[in-house]
């Protein structure tokens, strides 16, 4: 019987051909941020058991979009840049768990195969999409500032349809870029069972930046509007009122999490 080896599919005799490589995984990219309130209910309404709403500001959303450029140990993804660059664009809310409060990623799309095999390890729910956001440049010829004044667009479409579109003009130098992605994540991993039983595997569990470098942050003025779609829900995510935007340049180290519930095992 072969052997094979790889850390997700296709798993082959080399590993050669498997989705993603094995963790830890490096990050550095450009993240951009628009937060704002929605009404509680509706992030309620995306919290399945045993989640509940965040105890304080329960309906403040983060739309945030990333350029990023990633990479696996040996770091030979940076000279094949197919393999490491990607975008994508995730609207993350806050919730709580055993009086623990959590931020969680509620819809994201990306648009590379390899950033959906790596969802699926660490519980986003990644899909396919296009997104697109001005990259800063130190020549302003034909790009913004990282300074006061400077003006990023970013869009967001999925199946043929724009879900969100968004401008932020910084304003001052920040302590952070916003505040609802600012806890470990609280994700569900689960798998349906085959014959239709429901979930054959469950989890919640929680993870976060093994480690974190960050540039200075910038907040300004937002505008954020949200679009219909047939098959995308985000739009469920009204906006009532912007909070703010942000703009950082980030480095992340992930490499794993912790089991928070066995939900199967716990019948949830």
């Amino acid at each position: 019987m072969t052997h094979t080896n790889g850390f997700l599919y296709p798993r082959t005799q080399s590993g050669a051909s498997s989705l993603i490589p094995s963790p830890p995984w490096f990050y550095s990219g450009d993240l951009l941020t628009v937060e704002y309130r929605t009404d509680p209910a509706k992030v309620k309404a995306l919290l399945p058991a045993p989640l509940e709403l965040a105890p304080e500001d329960p309906g403040a959303v983060a739309l945030i979009w990333a350029d990023w450029q990633s990479c696996s140990t040996d770091r030979h993804e940076l000279l094949d840049p197919v393999l490491s660059q990607y975008k994508e664009t995730f609207a993350v809310v806050r919730c709580s768990f055993q009086g623990v409060t959590y931020s969680r990623c509620v819809f994201i799309w990306v648009d590379k195969d390899f950033a959906i095999g790596r969802g699926l390890h660490q519980g986003y729910p990644k899909k396919l999409g296009s997104m697109w956001q001005t990259r800063p440049h130190p020549f302003a010829q034909a790009a913004p500032q990282i300074a006061p004044g400077g003006v990023f667009g970013a869009t967001l479409a999925a199946a043929d349809r724009r879900l969100a579109e968004a401008v932020v003009t910084l304003r001052e130098e920040s302590d952070t870029n916003g505040f609802v992605n600012g806890h470990p994540m609280a994700h569900h991993r689960v798998f349906p069972d085959i014959a239709g039983r429901g979930d054959a595997y469950a989890e919640l569990i929680s993870s976060g930046a093994k480690s974190f470098s960050g540039g200075q942050a910038w907040s300004g003025d937002a505008d954020l509007r949200l679009f219909e779609s047939p098959s995308e829900e985000l739009a469920s995510l009204s906006v009532d009122e912007v909070i703010g935007g942000y703009f950082r340049q980030v480095g992340v180290e992930w490499d794993g999490g912790t089991t928070l519930a066995h939900l199967s095992e716990a019948g949830l």
